[in-house]
């Protein structure tokens, strides 16, 4: 991993403590993408059973491999394992866990609070009250305001947004998933409808994305999908900016017709010129939903938790099965 994730990730004593009592480590001991591999100590390389990996690892390829012919498992404590898990480790049948699953508990944490504050209106009330800084009637300005009997469309039954669907059932929320490798039966089981994604685009009040970023899922939501929803709906993006046609979704947004909760945008970070930094109706963040500060030690706890697994003979209770990765974050 890099010195930045390490120092943010292994930041907690108690972790690493934890992390000693499982594995012989030395957490000085580090390889990062922006270093030389042909430099390391070669016969480091050649003792190491276990990679605990985080945000910034180099390729794991087949000359890297190549030095480590011990290896036998990696431990992701981040979430994708895309940016370094390659071909040749499962050629090499490496086992490899990935604490995506804790990192998914504060992105959906964050896209709860997101739908229930846009049923709400609180980002445009708060808008409206600083600038008019009396009273407001807010019945006649947002009359179908609040989250009774609302409906919200998910895209995607990744582990976020299956997360998301825990955290609604307490709400009465009618909820709505499309996923294309999703099973009817189990959504229903879990509170939700399947339905495909122009229904759920029509139907829902909010539309919140959690389906990964591939080749076939860029611009998902381009501009005729963004003219299926509902006049007044929110569009929440937790996912990836490349799912959605920025220019469409801009114009849809500047004229006042739909509302957005971004966390995530194509570019990344939009021109200081773009319209979405002023407008009421849109609340951007810079990447903020997923592990940050103390959440990390969650993503350590994780992979602490899995190398301890895999020290006592037992399987990844987070195991990566690379013929999901096709179609996955």
């Amino acid at each position: 991993m890099s010195p930045g994730t390490r120092a943010a990730v292994l930041g907690d004593p108690d972790t690493l403590s934890e992390l000693h009592r499982v594995a012989d480590v030395d957490p000085a001991l580090l390889l990062s993408d922006s270093q030389d591999l042909a430099a390391f100590p070669v016969d480091r390389l050649g003792e190491t059973e276990v990679l605990f990996t985080g945000w910034g690892c180099p390729a794991l390829d087949a000359v890297a491999l190549d030095r480590m012919p011990r290896l036998r498992a990696v431990v992701h404590a981040a979430g994708s394992v895309k940016h370094h898990v390659t071909e040749a480790c499962w050629d090499r049948g490496l086992l490899v866990s990935s604490a995506a699953g804790a990192n998914a508990v504060p992105v959906a944490e964050y896209t709860l609070a997101a739908i229930l504050f846009a049923n709400k209106r609180v980002l445009e009330a708060a808008h409206l009250y600083r600038s008019t800084r009396g009273p407001i009637d807010l019945l006649s300005r947002y009359p179908a305001i609040g989250n009774y009997r609302r409906t919200v469309g998910l895209i995607g039954a990744s582990l976020i947004g299956r997360r998301v669907l825990e955290l609604l059932r307490p709400f009465d929320l009618r909820v709505l998933v499309h996923d294309p490798y999703a099973d009817a039966a189990e959504l229903e089981a879990l509170g939700a409808e399947a339905v495909d994604l122009d229904e759920l685009l029509s139907r829902s009040d909010v539309v919140s994305l959690h389906a990964p970023s591939l080749p076939q899922t860029r611009h998902l939501l381009n501009a005729a999908r963004l003219a299926l929803m509902r006049d007044g709906a929110t569009l929440v993006n937790t996912a990836r900016g490349a799912l959605v046609d920025t220019a469409a979704l801009t114009g849809e947004l500047v004229s006042g017709r739909l509302h957005a909760v971004l966390d995530h945008t194509e570019p990344e970070v939009l021109p200081s010129a773009s319209p979405l930094f002023d407008l009421p109706n849109v609340l951007l963040t810079p990447h903020v939903a997923g592990s940050l500060g103390g959440e990390l030690d969650r993503l350590a706890a994780t992979a602490v938790e899995e190398l301890e697994r895999y020290a006592l003979g037992l399987g990844f209770r987070y195991a990566v099965d690379p013929g999901r990765l096709a179609y996955s974050a």
